[in-house]
């Protein structure tokens, strides 16, 4: 398909007051100081605080993203939210926004996208499908996460690098800007690498929770074999799509994974590293909220510029793996 006309025209993020070291894990897991940042490369994360709710923390993020965009919240004509973990089962995340940005009696159309943490890529995929049929002009796509209330202790290597966090960009018609590219596949015999029952119909208080099911479960190592399994055909097949080179990418917005991905991605799929966005030190894992938290880095730390070509990539539960280029 042709590229699609359309420019990130605003992006904005919002991050938890309250910071957690790696030596408060330190403390609370009984080792010694220094362990959990030799081993996991974090030195610190947000966790948010009961008021900071995921939909309160997408507002603030869309507030952002609003105020670089220029626009008012009456301008939009959609709103995405694109959470990897709702803040309720119903209504949705975005409904929630909807209201809290003063738009509860506009009827603009707001419901939620969710593919765990590539959620923002597909809700950017279909914000860019709804502005080429012509349904909208200008939208807003945010990703709000809160990792901290679902993390199992017992297992700190996955526990570890959770951080809580939201991120927007406001899209529009037109300008100078392009969804160059967008690709998505599933691996669904890696489904069992990383899971959250609850929340469901299957795993529910009214059926009785078994013990540990309504934590959240990572086996990192199967999940980034899998991955990397994949990653390599998968970039090459995305970029020709686009047509463009490793060279003609500016700017290289990964999934804040884990610092092991970061650093393996970065070399076994040749990517340019002065070019990578690694903001995964001081706010780990954001689930969805980690692909536009560091592309709002990227735009507001001027290393992504207007005309610069961006690759936003990175993995997710399911085995999923998702890519979109776009020229900002």
């Amino acid at each position: 398909m042709p590229p699609i006309n359309l420019t990130i025209i605003g992006t904005g993020s919002y991050l938890p007051r309250t910071v957690l070291l790696s030596t408060d894990i330190d403390d609370r897991m009984g080792w010694a100081q220094g362990e959990c940042e030799a081993r996991f490369g974090i030195a610190s994360r947000h966790v948010a605080m009961p008021d900071e709710t995921t939909s309160f923390m997408g507002a603030e993020a869309a507030r952002r993203a609003m105020e670089m965009a220029g626009c008012a919240p009456r301008d939009l004509d959609m709103i995405l939210g694109a959470c990897g973990v709702m803040e309720q089962p119903i209504p949705s995340t975005a409904t929630l926004v909807q209201d809290r940005l003063g738009l509860g009696r506009s009827g603009i159309p707001a419901f939620d996208v969710n593919a765990t943490c590539l959620s923002f890529l597909q809700a950017l995929d279909l914000a860019a499908m709804h502005v080429q049929c012509g349904r909208a002009r200008r939208v807003l796509v945010f990703s709000s996460d809160i990792a901290s209330v679902g993390l199992d202790w017992k297992r700190p290597e996955a526990a570890a690098i959770f951080g809580d966090g939201a991120a927007a960009v406001v899209v529009e018609a037109g300008g100078k800007g392009a969804v160059l590219a967008h690709d998505f596949q599933t691996y669904a015999h890696g489904h069992d690498a990383c899971v959250l029952a609850a929340g469901g119909t299957r795993v529910n208080p009214a059926r009785g929770i078994a013990p540990g099911e309504d934590r959240f479960h990572m086996d990192g190592g199967k999940a980034f074999k899998l991955a990397l399994r994949y990653l390599p055909r998968f970039l090459q097949r995305l970029l020709k799509k686009a047509d463009v080179g490793l060279n003609g990418i500016g700017c290289v917005i990964p999934h804040q994974a884990s610092a092991q991905a970061l650093q393996h991605a970065t070399r076994n799929l040749w990517l340019p590293p002065e070019r990578v966005i690694d903001i995964f030190s001081r706010a780990g894992n954001q689930i969805a909220a980690s692909i536009p938290t560091a592309l709002d880095h990227a735009v507001r730390s001027g290393r992504l510029v207007r005309g610069d070509t961006a690759l936003l990539m990175g993995t997710s539960a399911g085995i999923s793996l998702g890519g979109t280029l776009v020229r900002f």
